[in-house]
């Protein structure tokens, strides 16, 4: 029976800097004044940080980022158009708080909604959107808490679309940020409107025109989300920025004023970009071990990479890394050429271990009589020593 193979540990050389040393000290642990927070670097899919991040907390406004994933899911399935009206109810033009100052009159357009929540975070434009695609807010609330469920959001429910204080109104900061990382992958045709500095409606509420993100006008590559802030929630902010090919994306809330907001999720950019490197440490198709072979044409198979691996590492590191290989040995044929056959476990200083698939290098055929009486041997000579007690 095949058994777990654990290979010794190996050091991998990072390909961009010459190997001197193993990690220098690791770094200091970021401290957040946030309640709960989470920070992800999006291009290598790394977690930097992550406070209370499984909570469910009252989201305020940052729960209108699903609010927008639903309408940009109907824009993508064609339901609707940037151009599609949708009518003002009288529940809709009541809505407080921030708001577009729509009237029953009014007809807006798809993409006037958008931008209405986006940069004036517009209750009476989610209602809007909420009786536009289901009829009504409580069925829309439904769809969202059943959607989230599907999108893996494990500790998101809706009670309204506009995150309008509610005992059954809840987010965590890595759902909210499951979704904030969705809207930039999944719909960039749409992601432009975060960045938009300023948007005011047939002329309405100059003095709700601008928008809340305190990121946008820093020069540091912020380009979204969504602030929220009630009384329950605090002040909390889903942003995110792009550095030199680089995005990271974060959830802070729970904060007690709107400045500390914006320094808080200053300090997170900055201490994301400058503490974290990028570095190559693999190279598509390159070998790490040799896995035996059962009954297979060959006695061995190369256990290799993929594809060409990048890693986020804290930037003190330099040198070498730790990493082991951990694989079923030995590997019955018939095997295919890229099957997943083991793991490598790399270690990151003061970072979650990454593990990244290991596939066959070629395909191996089932042998004929030849390999499978050598391997009968084999057998029968490992039974007799073990009876043997060799």
């Amino acid at each position: 029976m095949a058994e777990a193979t654990r290979k010794p540990t190996l050091l991998l050389t990072l390909v961009l800097i010459a190997a001197t040393a193993l990690a220098a000290p690791a770094r200091a642990a970021f401290e957040t004044r946030a309640t709960a927070a989470y920070v992800v670097d999006q291009t290598t899919d790394t977690v930097l940080l992550s406070k209370n991040a499984d909570q469910p907390l009252p989201p305020a406004s940052m729960s209108k980022l699903m609010t927008l994933n639903m309408l940009f899911e109907a824009l993508r399935d064609g339901r609707v158009t940037l151009e599609t009206r949708f009518s003002v109810s009288s529940r809709a033009m009541a809505m407080g708080g921030s708001t577009m100052f729509l009237t029953e009159q009014d007809r807006p357009t798809v993409e006037e909604l958008i931008q209405g929540i986006i940069v004036q975070s517009g209750n009476d434009a989610c209602v809007v959107v909420a009786e536009g695609l289901a009829g009504t807010e409580e069925a829309f609330a439904r769809l969202m808490t059943e959607r989230a469920r599907a999108l893996g959001m494990e500790n998101s429910t809706f009670a309204n679309a506009t995150g309008w204080p509610h005992p059954n109104q809840r987010m965590s900061v890595r759902d909210l940020g499951i979704i904030a990382t969705r809207l930039i992958d999944e719909f960039p045709e749409y992601y432009g409107y975060f960045s938009e500095a300023e948007y005011g409606f047939d002329g309405r509420a100059p003095q709700n025109r601008f928008n809340r993100n305190p990121l946008l006008k820093l020069g540091i590559g912020a380009d979204g989300l969504k602030t929220g802030h009630t009384q329950e929630a605090g002040y909390g902010l889903v942003g995110s920025a792009l550095q030199a090919g680089r995005r990271v994306t974060f959830v802070i809330t729970g904060l007690e004023t709107e400045a500390q907001r914006a320094e808080e999720g200053e300090r997170i950019v900055n201490w994301a970009f400058r503490q974290f490197v990028q570095r190559e440490v693999l190279r598509k198709g390159e070998r790490l071990a040799e896995a035996k072979v059962w009954m297979g044409e060959i006695e061995q198979v190369g256990l290799v990479a993929p594809d060409d691996l990048e890693i986020l590492l804290p930037a003190v590191v330099r040198g070498e890394l730790q990493a082991e290989i951990v694989y079923r040995d030995p590997i019955l044929a018939p095997i295919e050429a890229g099957q997943e056959l083991g793991e490598l476990v790399i270690e990151r200083p003061d970072m979650e271990a990454l593990r990244v698939p290991l596939v066959a290098e070629r395909s191996v055929a089932r042998g004929g009589f030849v390999p499978r009486l050598r391997t009968a041997t084999q057998v029968l000579i490992g039974l007799g020593r073990e009876a043997a007690g060799l």
